[in-house]
Order: C-alpha cells, then structure tokens, then sequence
C-alpha cells in the first residue's frame, strides 16, 4: 500500500491522476458524496443551532468500508476534490472517518494536466472550514425548505410534489412567463419602405419611413399607412444628408457555466443538462493518442472569467503566432465577473490552446467535439482585437417624411477572423454615387402590415440567464434545477422550450400565495449573498439560519391550516367498488385514481377520451411525456404499441373527460 493516498470524488479521474502521481501515491474514488444527510428524514436539530446530522449515505456505506481499508497502512491523505465548496464538503466530511491519526491536506487544480496536477500537490493547505460552512448552510437551506414543503404538498396536491428554495423560484419565473404569452394582445403596426432610383443608374435604395414633421412615426393602422402612400406619390425625394462612421465590436469573455449552457443551447440546441454531462467528460479526461488521458478544459463550474498568467501567455503567442500581430490586442483583454463569482477560479477554457479542434476530432465524439470546439473558440476570440465596421447612413427627405437608408460593411474582422458563424449579415450599400442634394425617384412602395408578438417561452440557456442576472442560484445548480421541473412534470420541455404545466401552475399558485418569502425573486437573490457572507467569514451560518427559519415556520403553519386540498372528480366510477374516480398527479402526470384509496387501490392512467385507431383494440390515447417531448400513446400499452405526436385528425376536436371539483 502506498504511503501517500489522494481522494478524489469521481472515478473517471483516478486513472489519469494516478499516472501522472506516480507510485508513491495511491488515487481512491469516494463516487460523491459519502457522507450527506438522511433521506428518510430532516436530519437538521433545529433546536440545537441547526446542527446536521450527517451520516453516512446507505448505499455507500460498502464503499466506504472499503475506502478504509484502503488507506489503512497510509500515513498521509491529499483530499483532491473539486474546487468548489461542494467540492471541500465532500472532503470533510470524509475526514474523520478515514484520517484518523494521519495527516490531512487539500488540494485544488482547475485543470486534470500533468502540470497543473502536480503544481497542486507542491501547495498543499488545509480544509477551508468558512467554504464548508457556506455549503453546510446552503444544504440545510435547500432541506428543510424541501423537507418542510413537499410534504405539505403530498397531503394537499398529490403524491411526489416537491418544493425546492431555488426550484420554485425558476418555476414561478416560467408561470409568469406563461401567462404573459396567454394574456398578451397582439396590437397591429405597419412600417413602410421605398424603393427609391437616382437618374442614370439600375439600382435601387430601399429606405424606411423614420420621421413626419421631425418627430418619430408609429403607424397603427390600414387608413393610415394608405394616406400616406397616396400623399408621397407626388413628393420629390431629396438626400438631406449622407454619414458614415467606423463602429467597433469586442469580443465576448471566456466561457463561465451560465454563458457555456446558454451558447450550447443557442448554436448546438443542447439542454443545460446535456451540456453539463459532455463538459464532465471534457474535464475528466479523453483518451488521446497512445493511449493518454488528459483533461481537455477546466473545472467547468464556475462564475468567474479570470484567466491565469500561464494560459493568458501561452493564448497570446498562439494569436500572434497564427493570425499575426493586428489580431493582438497590445495589452490582455479584461473583463469582469459577477461581485458574487469565485475570484479563485478560472473561467472555462482548454487546457492547452494548441490543443485545437480539428488536431484531435478523431477522439472525441460528435457531441464532445461541438462542445469542446465552441469552448476554444470563445477562449481564443476573447483575447483578439475588436471587428471594425463601417457603418453607413442615408437620410432622404419627401415633404414632411423623413426616410434612411442604412447598412455596414466590416472593414477588419478581428476576433471575427475565428468566429465566422458569429458575422453580423451585411447591408452593403454602394453610396459612391450618391450625393447631398440629389433628387430620388419613387420606384415603388412597400406597406406591411405587422402585429406585436408576446414574449417568447423560456429555453434551458433563457431561463438561466433569467437566474444568473436575478442572482438566483450558483453555476452547479442551473442544469439540475431545470430537469428536476422537467422530473417533476412541472414543465414540459418542447423543442428546447419550457411551458408550465397544469400541475406547476398549480404548485406554483399555492407557493406563491403561502409562502411569499420562499417565491420571491429578491429574498431568494439575498439568501445568495449572505452564503457569500458565510464564505468571507463575514456572517456565522447559525444566525443566518435562524433569522430564515422563524418567519418560514410561520408560514408552515398558516398554510398547514389554510390550503385547501386539491380534488377533482371525473365522471367515471371504479369498476372495482363503484366510487367515484378522481384526478391525482404523480411523477408522470395526470392519472385517475378511486376516490375509496386507500381502501381502493384501483387506478388507470388519465386519458384524452379519444378511442385508440388500432383495429379491436379498444383502449383510449393518454398522452404522454418523454425526452423528446409529447406524445399520445394506448392506454392498453404494452399489449397495444400505438404511439403519434399529433391526435387522430377527425378526433382533435374531441373534448376530454368531463369533470367537476370539489
């Protein structure tokens, strides 16, 4: 057994480490989270000073056995968690199970490089008790608001609801959202165009009507957009003014958590979750040639766009080496982070900028390869010089109207030289023979008619933006609250969008009505920044706790007494006992349920009413929920397969069951 032991949560870095530690160290897996609190209950002594008793987990309690075993003859342990404060939680709480009478370091590195690896374990130091005092806060944060609510909602709502202190918040902000769309009336508009000739010459200049009088136009209606179509056909055209300026575009910082889930969605369609997964794998490592693993990016969760000295280097002689000196600003590019991001971190970046996307596609996948390829452009743009535009204007005067005409043309790329995609389309207008004072002929008129359009539903990389600007949550927390909502059948997911179901809405009505505090934006984002506090050692986690918790059971008990318990009857009875059947929400959804449960435990799933097409079949489509959204499916299945996205086209106009609530 080696003398020196290093723990590391995930089990897809122990090979590489290892290999790049050598012999005298053994790498050891603690798969998670070893050590948390019960599942079966609170597990927070809210009498003592919330003190958490934290066990260990009942699914790994074989895993730790062996972990023990493991470092039994080793006289030091390096804890190599991740980086973050779950990171140093994890560490811990393991200390005192496997390091009893050895010594205790930890260490941290954003990258799974040789270099980086072994740079750490030149600096070891020790457990950062004010970090594992934010993450204790925020777990019984999160439990007793999960633990006090859910419950709560089981007896008033239905079987496996839940409740979460930022999970409720994202649900309110995707209700809210859904009702502005339903509640939104559209308002018509008209724009009007030219198409406007000078003497001598084939082309056309489109312009827009901008101005009457001088002042700004909005056109309302038909009548008058007409009145002024017929007033302009006997107006001159007259260029009043002719301008152009040079309009310079910076580039976007490095990549953080928040802006990687929003760009994967926008340009690769990935949810959040599914961006995540594939920059685990990034980070942990890739098999390379000859066998080598390395890490690919850095620690992929994290607020913070810093870029160490070392890399900062290394990316600027690659830009000057590769583009030349004109794509090199003369001093780094700065940019700043949030006030609440981990300074300490690094922004998401490759591990090596040589390292470029086409040099080693062959060993990535089609989805690792778009992600890691996305990363690295980011990062190399973020460090060139600005594209430059020249931006283009003409005015036009037709008695009272006032009309432009306006275009760019980018006269150097810049960082735009990597980012092809990321080109704005230009309007090249040619103004060479265009003069102040010419006299323009009308070609032709172009009306439109528009109508205003509600705002749009939120995606994964939306509804996260939304999060990170009201300060809600943290760069680990963003994929896994949204696909607890899609879990939990709170939200559907269609086409990369969210829409709030029936049961979230729901859920979401009763939070907001009962527990204010809990759903409201800003009191969430302060939460956030006192766990900051806690970090900086500026506030003990007890307090802190305490000043939560006396309003929030307040609350529980006024709604314990208050909430009404949802129930809603069909006109269907049970072919068991004869009750009345009623609707009740489970993980899936909608099902129908005996009014007589328990005594009853009849149940069937909640169809549309619309009979099943396949021949002698006989059962009714329930529609259904998967990965790649809805669908309608027989109720008989498996014995019937019968599956469509759309209903039967002669029954679409078929209503569901009849119901009524009590």
């Amino acid at each position: 057994m080696a003398k020196t032991v290093v723990i590391v949560e995930s089990p897809a870095k122990v090979k590489t480490i290892n290999k790049f530690l050598g012999d005298k160290f053994k790498v050891l897996s603690s798969m998670g989270h070893l050590i948390d609190l019960p599942k079966s209950t609170l597990g927070v002594d809210l009498e003592k000073n919330f003190q958490p008793k934290f066990i260990v987990v009942r699914d790994k309690s074989k895993l730790l056995t062996k972990l023990k075993k493991d470092v039994k003859g080793a006289k030091e342990i390096y804890f190599a968690t991740d980086p973050d404060r779950e990171g140093e939680a994890i560490g811990w709480n393991l200390v005192e199970h496997i390091g009893d009478g050895k010594k205790v370091c930890r260490v941290t590195f954003q990258e799974i490089t040789k270099e980086a690896v072994l740079e750490a374990f030149k600096h070891p130091r020790e457990f950062d008790r004010k970090k594992i005092d934010a993450q204790v806060a925020r777990r019984i944060l999160d439990r007793i608001v999960g633990y006090k609510i859910s419950p709560l909602l089981w007896k008033k709502v239905g079987s496996r609801m839940s409740a979460g202190r930022v999970q409720s918040v994202a649900l309110r902000i995707i209700v809210e959202r859904e009702r502005e769309i339903k509640s939104f009336i559209p308002q018509e508009y008209w724009q009007i165009t030219v198409d406007l000739q000078k003497q001598g010459y084939a082309d056309l200049l489109n312009a827009s009507l901008e101005k009457m009088n001088g002042e700004k136009i909005a056109l309302g209606g038909k009548a008058q957009a007409d009145k002024i179509v017929e007033e302009i056909k006997n107006e001159k055209f007259l260029i009043s003014a002719i301008s152009q300026r040079e309009v310079q575009r910076r580039p976007g910082p490095p990549l953080i958590t928040s802006t990687l889930q929003q760009e994967a969605f926008n340009k690769l369609r990935f949810n959040a979750n599914r961006t995540m997964l594939i920059a685990q794998q990034l980070y942990e490592g890739i098999e390379l040639s000859n066998g080598e693993v390395l890490g690919l990016i850095t620690y992929m969760r994290t607020d913070s766009v810093n870029i160490s000295a070392e890399a900062m280097a290394r990316l600027r002689d690659f830009i000057k080496t590769t583009y030349g000196n004109k794509y090199l600003p003369d001093e780094p590019n700065k940019y700043k982070s949030r006030k609440s991001a981990q300074e300490a971190h690094e922004a998401i970046r490759p591990t090596d900028v040589l390292r470029k996307p086409e040099d080693i596609q062959q060993f990535l996948d089609p989805d690792q390869r778009k992600l890691y390829e996305l990363i690295w452009r980011r990062f190399v743009s973020s460090q060139m010089t600005p594209a430059v535009h020249q931006q283009k204007r003409v005015e036009i005067q037709s008695g009272k109207y006032q009309w432009n005409a306006s275009g760019a043309t980018l006269l150097f790329d810049g960082f735009l030289a990597l980012s092809r995609d990321e080109q704005e389309e230009e309007t090249k207008i040619d103004f060479a023979h265009y003069f102040e004072g010419d006299i323009l002929k009308l070609a032709e008129v172009h009306p439109t008619q528009h109508f205003t359009k509600p705002p749009p539903r939120f995606s994964d990389a939306s509804l996260v933006k939304s999060l990170e600007e009201d300060g809600i949550g943290r760069p680990s927390t963003y994929a896994s609250t949204v696909e607890t909502l899609v879990y939990r059948h709170y939200v559907t997911r269609e086409r990369g969008y969210l829409t709030p179901t029936e049961l979230g809405m729901t859920i979401c009505d009763i939070l907001v009505e009962y527990f204010s505090k809990i759903m409201d934006i800003g009191f969430t984002a302060r939460m956030e920044e006192s766990l900051d506090l806690i970090e900086e050692g500026e506030l003990e986690y007890p307090k802190l706790l305490a000043e939560f918790y006396k309003p929030f059971q307040e609350e529980l008990v006024f709604a314990e007494s208050n909430i009404v318990k949802q129930r809603e009857f069909v006109d269907k009875y049970c072919p068991q006992c004869g009750k009345q059947m009623q609707v009740k929400w489970g993980r899936r959804g909608k099902f129908l349920s005996c009014s007589g449960f328990p005594e009853c435990k009849f149940a069937q799933p909640f169809t549309t009413g619309i009979k099943c097409p396949e021949k002698d079949c006989g059962g009714e489509l329930v529609k259904r929920q998967s990965r790649r959204g809805a669908f309608y499916g027989c109720s008989n299945y498996p014995k019937c397969t019968y599956v469509s996205k759309e209903l039967p086209e002669d029954q679409n106009s078929n209503n569901q069951i009849p119901n009524h609530k009590q």
